[in-house]
């Protein structure tokens, strides 16, 4: 190690000699890259951090079976790559998220922080690569270009079943506003225009359904998240990496997982094409715009109290206005439609970058890694605050829905089967005209027999239930 200096050391790398922080566990190529990328706030995402711990981890593991790496410096590389994979050491990876494509920067970082640390733990200093080489032992049978895809594979994985129990949450909360609503009947509204009546039951019913199909849709992009690059190597050749490595690697990583990783059936492909991100945020674009319209519906149906639609009432959650006492905002599904914004614009991002693969390698792997993460968590915090305080918390207001049938105009449309659609247009107008309701009109033109103006205006009978 370089001679200590005011809380500064000085290592060495192929390029020369590097000062860095004294305290630091990762080394000369980390610091180069804090020196090179500092460009943004944003850092590698922990479970990014989480996923190359563990694949470190099992490799060491895997080595000193294999004979690759000695069995002492094995264990302690797996010792203190098993601790980055609890997070332990997370302060110590400072490199920023726009860096080289490839992602090489990150996964020097992992091998120096273990390095250092697994000597640590041998009675050695920090910075001095012996007996554990950051590139000799820790990165061993690995290349940055299948280490990286491998880890952001396998924390996308372990996102996606977040995100999944949240949606399966926030289905559940919209199923039981289903049935709660069944019997409240109100009217419905196209173009933002009055329609026929159906219940508030049936209209949270098909925000359920989106929510369902959500569900389905990112399931059907799992098996290729399931897939591992890990043992392509370089260009997916392999070349430097024991037959047995990988296999048995990524055997232990589905194991310790609980998830089905396997290998990519072409490595060469999974080197190259960050196609299953793509797919992944396509599928989270949707949900997205599922959000988005569930959002603004529930800040309609709330809208009022008393000057808007009024036909739920929201959880009542902070006040919402400086100026204005006792306003309250619909301050959860603005949230909401905010964040599926948010998610929209990182879907563009991530198809643009997985387009960006010349030839054998993506290089835009640290955004992707950043994006894809960053959208899962948050559109897995959202549906769980969605759900938790506001879905399960919504009441409805029978009266307000029961007066706005009424006074549609849209109860003429079953009319028009009896006296003609001309005639019932012409009620219609005569009713918004001279601020009438259709019932009116008809028992004044005496259109109908009174017994039957009641069953054919009966809103019940327009719902499409028995």
């Amino acid at each position: 190690m370089g001679k200590q200096d005011e809380g500064i050391r000085n290592e060495s790398d192929t390029m020369g000699q590097v000062a860095l922080p004294a305290w630091a566990y990762w080394g000369a190529q980390t610091q180069r890259a804090v020196e090179n990328f500092g460009v943004s706030d944003k850092r590698i995402p922990p479970l990014m951090i989480q996923a190359l711990g563990l694949i470190k981890q099992i490799a060491a593991e895997v080595n000193a079976e294999l004979g690759a790496v000695p069995k002492e410096l094995a264990q302690a590389i797996a010792k203190a790559a098993g601790e980055v994979r609890e997070g332990r050491w997370n302060q110590h990876f400072p490199i920023d998220v726009f860096q080289t494509g490839s992602g090489t920067s990150w996964n020097m970082n992992a091998n120096e922080v273990i390095a250092n640390r697994a000597n640590e733990l041998l009675g050695s200093p920090l910075g001095i690569k012996k007996p554990v080489h950051p590139n000799d032992h820790v990165n061993r049978g690995q290349s940055s270009n299948d280490v990286i895809p491998t880890a952001i594979h396998i924390a996308d994985r372990m996102a996606a079943g977040q995100l999944l129990a949240a949606l399966e949450e926030l289905e559940r909360a919209l199923s039981e506003k289903t049935e709660a609503f069944a019997g409240v009947i109100k009217i419905g509204r196209t173009h933002l225009q009055d329609a026929v009546p159906l219940t508030l039951g049936q209209e949270f019913s098909g925000y359920a359904s989106q929510i369902r199909k959500a569900v389905k849709r990112l399931e059907h992009a799992l098996p290729h998240l399931e897939e591992l690059a890990l043992g392509g190597t370089a260009v997916g050749t392999g070349i430097n990496a024991h037959p047995e490595f990988a296999s048995r690697v990524i055997e232990r990583i589905a194991a310790r997982t609980r998830l089905p990783f396997r290998q990519a059936e072409n490595l060469f492909e999974a080197l190259a094409c960050r196609d299953a991100q793509a797919e992944l945020m396509g599928s989270l674009s949707v949900l997205a715009g599922s959000l988005l319209k569930i959002g603004n519906d529930l800040r309609l149906l709330s809208s009022g109290p008393r000057a808007g639609l009024g036909e739920i009432k929201l959880p009542s959650l902070q006040p919402g206005s400086s100026i204005m006492p006792g306003k309250v905002n619909p301050v959860i599904p603005e949230m909401v439609i905010q964040a599926a914004v948010y998610v929209k614009g990182k879907a563009a991002s991530v198809g643009m970058a997985a387009a960006s693969a010349p030839l054998e390698l993506n290089i835009m792997m640290p955004l992707i890694a950043y994006e894809t993460l960053d959208s899962l968590i948050l559109l897995a915090n959202t549906a769980r605050v969605l759900a938790e305080r506001c879905i399960r918390g919504i009441e409805a207001d029978p009266e307000r829905c029961a007066d706005w049938v009424e006074w549609s105009l849209a109860l003429v449309t079953p009319l028009a089967t009896r006296i003609g659609y001309d005639k019932a247009a012409e009620i219609a107008y005569r009713a918004f005209k001279e601020k009438k309701t259709v019932r009116q009109l008809v028992r004044e033109f005496g259109l109908l027999p009174p017994e039957e103006v009641e069953k054919v205006l009966d809103p019940k009978s327009m719902i499409g239930e028995e």
